[in-house]
């Protein structure tokens, strides 16, 4: 199985693209608003996923050491889901609400699919 260090570079190569599409979506269409909103919100989705990979590695290092094992910050991500929402919310004119929410939860669908497709092709 892959590493968690591997998955995370792979996620963050599909949203490199996927950010790349919403620039050019933003760019050429005459949805801006929903574009903004999905930019933010996936860019506050990289920002929570790389959050959860550096804690689960630090959780990885407290139980193989047998130290205490903090949190895998849950409440930082959730402060930075509220920060893309906040974000939204100030700026309505130009950056739709529902697409900055479905833009945070864009790298977790994708490494669902991810994950799925890793468990067809090796199982």
């Amino acid at each position: 199985m892959d590493g968690l260090r591997e998955i995370y570079t792979r996620l963050k190569k599909m949203m490199y693209f996927i950010l790349a599409a919403f620039v050019i979506g933003w760019g050429f269409t005459s949805y801006q608003e929903v574009f903004a909103g999905l930019i933010i919100g996936s860019l506050f989705g990289i920002y929570n996923m790389w959050i959860l990979v550096r804690r689960m590695e630090g959780f990885d290092r407290a139980v193989a050491e047998g130290s205490k094992v903090r949190s895998l910050g849950t409440a930082l991500r959730f402060a930075s889901g509220v920060a893309a929402v906040a974000i939204a919310i100030l700026f309505a004119d130009y950056v739709h609400l529902v697409s900055t929410v479905i833009g945070l939860m864009i790298p977790y669908v994708l490494l669902l699919a991810e994950r799925i497709v890793y468990h067809v092709k090796h199982h």
